[in-house]
């Protein structure tokens, strides 16, 4: 019987956790190659609240954001 691994809370991302991973480039367009959010969404994040970037998770992460080089 297989345990699923127990969840580190401590560790765990939280909506208002920026999803950059310090890979960023918009120079070709307007999308983070890193972490798949727009330049304005990058530049006001701060300012945003918990529903607007649980949104922004939502959508990069369906599209396989955010990405690491490795």
């Amino acid at each position: 019987m297989n345990n699923p691994p127990k969840r580190d809370d401590n560790r765990a991302l939280h909506v208002t956790d920026s999803p950059c991973v310090a890979v960023c480039s918009t120079l070709y367009d307007d999308i983070c190659r890193g972490c798949g959010r727009t330049a304005m969404e990058v530049a006001n994040w701060v300012f945003l609240d918990e529903v607007e970037k649980k949104q922004i998770w939502q959508r990069i992460t369906e599209q396989g954001y955010p990405r690491r080089n490795n």
